[in-house]
């Protein structure tokens, strides 16, 4: 999981360096899928199958509005001043690593620069909590809190989980909730945390593709994800080089 976390934070880092304007997102997807195979894992997300649909890509691209899952297209360019989440997966040697970065094109304005920032914050609030002994409700709480702080939302509809032999095992690790609450963290455990935060509601909606995600209000979201490691000692991130 070390190999496949390192795979997907290289991915991401390349595709990083890449986003600016008039790149479409096919692009992007391609340069995912192909550095993936160069470095012998597969994409996890292309062929990932949900009540009978079936995701066609490698790399989820999520701009301004649409909060996750968003689907690369060619006629898609990146404009000056969007908010691009990248969202991606790998499977190598029979395990998974997942991340997920949101990133400016050019420069953002200043409401979506602090919609990143604080994104970036709750998810390593929730890292901090991650830690043998403590329950999943301290990682959700650390999340929320820190989000609506800053005067965001949360997004409950999607929440992070288990990760292992599958891309999404148990248990659910939501960006909400309370402490000291759900299951009880063991070292050993492997979890994908990611919040997603929304400039205004927390409400989503699902476009008629079936994947694509959009804040109701159709205001900005952001969304930041890192898979980790529970120890005794606390989180060792695996999605970061």
């Amino acid at each position: 999981m070390r190999k496949a976390g390192q795979i997907v934070a290289r991915v991401l880092q390349e595709l990083e360096a890449r986003v600016r304007p008039g790149i479409t997102t096919a692009e992007l997807d391609r340069v995912a899928e192909e550095l993936t195979l160069k470095m012998g894992a597969v994409p996890a997300f292309k062929g990932y199958e949900v009540a009978g649909r079936v995701y066609p890509a490698a790399l989820c691209i999520s701009i301004n509005e649409e909060v996750v899952h968003g689907i690369p297209s060619r006629s898609r360019r990146l404009e000056e001043g969007d908010i691009v989440g990248l969202d991606f997966g790998v499977c190598y040697q029979g395990v998974y690593g997942d991340a997920a970065v949101t990133v400016a094109v050019g420069r953002p304005d200043e409401e979506s620069k602090r919609l990143m920032d604080v994104a970036r914050a709750a998810l390593w609030a929730g890292i901090q909590e991650a830690r043998a002994g403590n329950r999943v409700g301290d990682i959700s709480a650390a999340i929320q809190e820190t989000v609506e702080a800053a005067g965001f939302s949360v997004v409950r509809q999607f929440v992070g989980h288990g990760i292992g032999e599958r891309l999404h095992e148990d248990p659910q690790v939501p960006n909400f909730g309370r402490r000291d609450r759900g299951e009880r963290l063991v070292e050993g455990m492997a979890l994908a945390i990611e919040p997603m935060v929304n400039a205004g509601t927390w409400e989503v909606d699902v476009l008629q593709d079936g994947w694509t995600a959009v804040t109701r209000d159709r205001r900005r979201s952001a969304h930041f994800e890192h898979s980790i490691l529970v120890t005794a000692n606390g989180a060792e991130v695996l999605t970061q080089l």
